[in-house]
């Protein structure tokens, strides 16, 4: 077996609950996302995992702390594995931004690879740290079970780039709704997708909820 990496979006938030922008700001987990994390954890905790690395948002730590307890192990905080620093978009929702920051906001829906949220940051830049993180982990473990709690477009850029997607297209080509785990394997012909924003670990309530 080669090296896996599955790849945790936290679970639901008020902020991913009613779709605000969402990066550098922290919001908890709601008790529905505490859930999730804890779904999560009963269902993949009997997998042989060699290691545990996390965004130190609080958020994230939350979502990974119920399988470290489970297992136990201790989590491995990265800053490569933050979300995406939407700037002056913090907090509110598109249509706000679209109000307030119109061109910024269309140049960013059309290409946010090169053109960052006002004052943020380009999925360039997240794909370069998130990918030292990737890097690491690869140098460290050959073969094994690695997971991987971090962000929605975290995720989809980490995705992007392995898969040899335009990370430009991140928002357009992959989905991560919350809780969703994708499973990506390493093997001598490059990544191999397995899985992807797999949700069956949560129960029909958890999977219904509003929410991105």
């Amino acid at each position: 077996m080669g090296l896996k990496l599955y790849m945790l979006r936290h679970g639901q938030t008020g902020c991913s609950r009613e779709n605000f922008f969402c990066g550098s700001i922290d919001p908890e987990l709601t008790p529905e996302g505490l859930d999730m994390a804890k779904a999560f954890a009963v269902t993949y905790r009997s997998l042989p995992w060699s290691a545990i690395y996390c965004s130190p948002m609080g958020r994230t730590k939350a979502t990974a702390q119920p399988l470290c307890d489970a297992i136990p192990m201790e989590m491995q905080l990265r800053d490569g594995l933050k979300e995406i620093n939407y700037g002056k978009w913090e907090g509110l929702s598109p249509e706000t931004v679209d109000r307030q920051y119109h061109d910024d906001y269309i140049r960013w829906t059309a290409d946010p690879a090169w053109y960052p949220p006002t004052e943020g940051e380009p999925a360039v830049a997240i794909a370069h740290r998130s990918l030292e993180v990737i890097e690491e982990i690869k140098l460290r473990y050959n073969t094994g079970n690695v997971l991987i709690v971090s962000h929605k477009a975290t995720i989809r850029i980490i995705l992007c780039s392995l898969l040899g997607i335009d990370v430009g297209r991140f928002r357009y080509r992959i989905g991560c709704p919350v809780a969703s785990v994708s499973i990506v394997e390493f093997g001598s012909h490059g990544p191999l997708l397995h899985a992807l924003a797999d949700r069956t670990h949560l129960d029909e309530r958890l999977r219904n909820l509003a929410g991105t």
